[in-house]
């Protein structure tokens, strides 16, 4: 069985993916940036931005029937390295009780020049 769960995103349909996957009980999420109805939030706040994400991302899993608690594994790509404890700070928050595996690294640039991270999760429920 496989459930595609959509967002909001203007690229879903343009690029063809969806926001996450669940086939089972695993659930994908896709790279998933501070974008709310077409409009990034979070202009040069990276913390912000992961804290809007990671709420983006929480929706897609309850969509998929699945939790953050069910998060084994998170990779965030940043576009500036030095800001990883504001991005850290906001998994942390999220995250500090779960502790999934996780993975934080710089990337050259995202689909927007305004976004400063980018977060994918994996979630595997029991």
């Amino acid at each position: 069985m496989r459930q595609n769960v959509a967002g909001t995103s203007p690229w879903e349909t343009t690029v063809g993916y969806s926001r996450a996957v669940r086939v089972g009980n695993v659930v994908q999420v896709a790279g998933t940036t501070a974008t709310v109805a077409g409009e990034v939030v979070g202009i040069d706040n990276a913390y912000e931005q992961t804290r809007v994400a990671l709420g983006i991302i929480a929706e897609a899993l309850a969509q998929a029937g699945a939790g953050l608690e069910h998060v084994v594994r998170t990779r965030m790509y940043v576009t500036d390295i030095s800001r990883w404890e504001q991005v850290g700070r906001a998994h942390g928050e999220v995250f500090g009780h779960i502790r999934p595996a996780a993975t934080l690294v710089q990337v050259a640039a995202l689909i927007d020049p305004l976004h400063l991270v980018e977060i994918e999760a994996e979630a595997v429920m029991a």
